[in-house]
Parts: structure tokens; sequence; C-alpha cells
């Protein structure tokens, strides 16, 4: 029972990392209209600016935060240049196809520059472990959900509270009743892209520290992870997406208490199967329909 209910506790930790990823992906593909498969190479560069930092500057965590936005946010704004801005009116497998182009781009010159090895992260958070009866949580996961929840709390405000962010919801939702309000949707669509691939590079750096390591091919395992939990919130809905991000997190590491850790996919997708066969709009609530 210990032992299930530590793996419950590392659950909820990975499943705060995946909601992060999931919150970007699901803000990019809302703003662009456009589903990316750049976000877990956005992510890996993430995890690279907040390494280096962390090596040169020392192990200040809001250092690594903030680099490893800036570093996802200037990613952002070259996939949005190369492959969305020309598209809004192209066949959507245009853009689809530029991005996966451009993943292959991006990881191959990341293994050229950085190197094909793992390169560790280590003792950026003090590794000590607190004992709550039979639960033992370390300073890492705490920190992780902290960061988690308080990024969430932000993009909450700044979306309901801010004009800017009253005007990506509103290009998210119809780009043309945006347009004939007066919000210039590139514009907006751009800095929603931007923020979004920020978030990724976040999320990116925390998985960093969770493993302590990263490496050029990281994000294709965090690309579908984020994929899978912004399917189950309706690929545009960010509380879902959220959700169904934590979800996953719970469920593999329920999974491999019963089993072997290599089957922790295996459960992640078995889980996302199931539920598109129950529901195929995933957690969310499509207008019109019935809950």
């Amino acid at each position: 029972m210990e032992y299930i209910l530590n793996q419950l506790i590392n659950g909820v930790c990975q499943g705060a990392i995946y909601a992060l990823m999931a919150i970007g992906y699901s803000v990019v593909v809302g703003v662009t209209g456009m589903v990316t498969f750049t976000h877990g190479e956005v992510m890996m560069i993430g995890a690279f600016a907040s390494f280096y930092i962390f090596q040169y500057a020392g192990s200040h965590i809001v250092l690594g935060l903030l680099g490893a936005f800036a570093a996802s946010w200037i990613l952002g704004m070259l996939v949005y240049k190369i492959c969305y801005e020309h598209f809004f009116n192209a066949p959507r497998h245009i853009s689809l196809i530029c991005t996966v182009g451009f993943s292959m781009l991006v990881q191959n010159l990341a293994q050229i520059c950085f190197g094909a090895n793992k390169k560790p992260v280590l003792n950026i958070i003090e590794n000590r472990v607190f004992k709550i009866g039979p639960v033992r949580i370390s300073m890492i996961q705490v920190a992780i959900v902290v960061i988690v929840l308080a990024l969430a709390v932000l993009l909450t405000v700044y979306f309901n509270r801010t004009r800017a962010g009253m005007a990506l919801r509103a290009v998210s939702q119809d780009k043309s009743a945006a347009y004939l309000v007066g919000i210039s949707v590139k514009k907006t669509a751009m800095i929603g892209n931007c923020i979004g691939c920020g978030i990724g590079g976040v999320a990116g750096m925390l998985m960093a520290i969770y493993y302590q390591t990263c490496y050029a091919t990281m994000g294709s395992t965090m690309s579908m992870k984020a994929f899978s939990s912004s399917v189950l919130g309706g690929m545009t809905d960010v509380r879902f997406s959220a959700l169904g991000g934590l979800c996953i997190g719970v469920i593999e590491n329920l999974g491999i208490t019963f089993s072997s850790a290599s089957f922790r996919d295996a459960f992640a997708f078995c889980f996302l199967i199931l539920v598109l066969i129950i529901r195929p709009h995933g957690f969310s609530v499509k207008k019109g329909a019935r809950p």
C-alpha cells in the first residue's frame, strides 16, 4: 500500500508536467487553428536553454525558467513565421507538413550543436524528502507542482483579465469575427503561439529537472504525451487538456506499479484509446452537445 501511495504521488508530479505541456499545446492549436508537430522540439530547446543557464549561472531556478521561456518563445516566432503565417487560408495539411519538416530540422540541428549524448541536470533543487505517514514527497516534486500551479494561475489571469488575453480568446473562437472588430489576427496569433511555446519550454525544463537529464531527441516522447493530453481535452480546451495530462501521469505510474516500467507508454496510450472510444470528444463537452 505504501508503494502504491508513493507511485500515486509520482504520478501527480509527472502528470503536472504533462498538464503544462498540454496547456502549451492547446494554446498553440487554439490560436493558430492548426495542429503542430514542433512542440516536442520547442520543449527540448527549453530544456537545453535551462541546462546551459544552470551550468554557467548556477542553480537559479528563476533564471532557468526565464531562459527556457525566452528560448522557446523565440523558436515559437520562427515556427509561426515559417509554418503558419502564409498558410492561414491554405489547406491545413500544408502547415502540418511544414511543422513536421521544421521539427526534423530542429532535432538534427540540436544533435549537431548539443551532441547526441545525454547531459546531466543535477542538484538544481535540493532533493530533500519529507515523510508524511507512509507517503514520501521530495522537494523536487513540491517545486514542480508549485511552479505548474503558479503558471496555470498566471495564464488564467492573463486570458481572463487582460485586453491582450481576451483578444487571444477571441481569435481562438472565431478569427473572422475577431478581424471584424479590429483585432490584428495574425499578430495576436503569433503572440499566442509564442506564449504556448514558452509554456512548453518551461515544461521541458521541468522534465529535465525531474529526470535529471536532457538530450536532443527528448522532444519526440514529450510531443506525443503533449498531443495525447491535448486530445483528451478536445485539442483546444486548456482546462480539460491539463486534466488529461494529469490523468496520463497518474495512469502511467499506477500501471508500472503492477508491471514493468517498460510498459509506461503502453498504459498511457491504452488509456487514451479507451477514453476516446467512450467519449470521442475527450473530456470536453462540445457546444450543442449534452454533457
